[in-house]
């Protein structure tokens, strides 16, 4: 399986499984025994030497909390996953524990075998705006799980070039109900108990509000009907509601929805309706967008528009959209058909023939179709978070 040698060396982050060696074989994939114990063992001198991860965590809880603050909606499993597992720990996994490649748990492949990422010769890369032009190697493609109700590719938007050429995703092959089956034969009863982790991280079991105003002075504002500019109501602060989210108004029992927000008054505008038009846009502008590739694909380069599809949250339906890419490393998105909820501060994900090509944080929306149907123009409110007008510079 590996080429004569000292056999090579993998790390494992959390749940992935520890080193590809073994006895067991599964769809012609051979696996060592899953030990929980042992792959902590293994990521524990981490730990107990993580000054690097501690200040990149610390980093990244401090990039949630300023994106809140501007009103945005951040994913701090992006950003964690692109700063700490696979920049902290890949580097330590690699400089110091000598590692050849690491393994984790996630529901996505690549378009490398297992087999060819430890015969990979580590070249260290020329830094400077020009690197490019001396490599000479194909790029190592993002690609989504075979459980596509898993599929984690959304999660790992953000991870550069050199992490995915020496990651290895056991789990990708495979689906869910199959892990848990090899689990079980392998008596691993307390991970098949074991609840899925949802939420953020670092707030945990915490009331999500609270946590935010532990560290947000409470701006309190209105919530204000988007159809009549009826005041119904009062809130701590605008940053806490994202668009899209029911909004608990006291002393109405019937549903409102936040529609846009106003940072300038500290207003949340409401409309009466889940499905009401003011939710729903087909436009959204990103930051510089992180290719997988570390380069836009050949057609939106050649062409300046490609179509594709897009999410913006994990496991929502793909939308088809057309790229148009323009000269800062941005992008305009246009949906064809108009989706629901689109926020600032959320990365829109692309993908073309089941690869993730990469991502970029939505910095701007385009009107609302309840906007378009009164034939108004869009208040800045709704398309841009304060300090982000069109003169600011994209975000990297």
């Amino acid at each position: 399986m590996f080429p004569a040698g000292p056999r090579p060396q993998s790390a494992a982050t959390g749940a992935g499984l520890p080193a590809r060696h073994g006895s067991r074989s599964y769809r012609g994939r051979s696996w060592r025994r899953a030990d929980a114990g042992g792959a902590a063992r293994r990521v524990r001198p981490l730990r107990r030497r993580g000054q690097r991860r501690g200040r990149a965590a610390a980093e990244a809880e401090s990039d949630f909390l300023s994106e809140y603050e501007k009103g945005r909606t951040p994913n701090p499993d992006i950003v964690c996953n692109k700063h700490i597992k696979f920049k902290c720990f890949f580097d330590y996994a690699l400089g110091n524990l000598g590692a050849d490649a690491v393994a984790t748990g996630h529901y996505a492949r690549t378009s490398l075998e297992d087999e060819e990422v430890f015969q990979q010769k580590h070249v260290r890369r020329p830094e400077g705006l020009f690197r490019n032009r001396f490599e000479v190697r194909n790029a190592v493609q993002l690609l989504q799980a075979a459980d596509s109700l898993k599929d984690q590719t959304f999660f790992l938007s953000q991870v550069s070039q050199e992490a995915l050429r020496r990651t290895l995703f056991p789990l990708g092959g495979l689906t869910k109900d199959f892990v848990k089956k090899i689990a079980a034969e392998n008596g691993l009863q307390h991970v098949l108990q074991r609840k899925e982790s949802m939420g953020v991280c670092f707030v945990g079991k915490r009331n999500f509000e609270n946590f935010i105003l532990q560290y947000l002075q409470p701006r309190p504002g209105r919530f204000v009907s988007i159809e009549d500019g009826r005041v119904l109501g009062a809130h701590k602060g605008w940053f806490l509601f994202t668009l899209g989210q029911r909004a608990n108004i006291g002393g109405l029992r019937e549903p409102w929805y936040v529609v846009e927000k106003d940072g300038a008054t500290g207003d949340v505008f409401v409309a009466p309706r889940t499905d009401h038009p003011a939710l729903y846009r087909d436009l959204l502008r990103t930051g510089r967008v992180h290719w997988i590739a570390e380069e836009p694909p050949a057609a939106l380069v050649r062409d300046k528009m490609m179509e594709c599809h897009f999410r913006f949250r994990h496991q929502m339906a793909l939308v088809p959209c057309v790229l148009t890419l323009n000269q800062d490393g941005t992008v305009w998105v246009t949906a064809v058909k108009a989706v629901r909820a689109l926020a600032l501060g959320q990365f829109a994900v692309f993908y073309r023939g089941g690869e993730c090509l990469g991502s970029g944080k939505i910095l701007r929306l385009g009107p609302s179709a309840y906007t378009l149907q009164r034939g108004r123009g869009q208040p800045a409110a709704a398309t841009e978070g304060p300090g982000d007008g069109p003169a600011s510079s994209p975000e990297t």
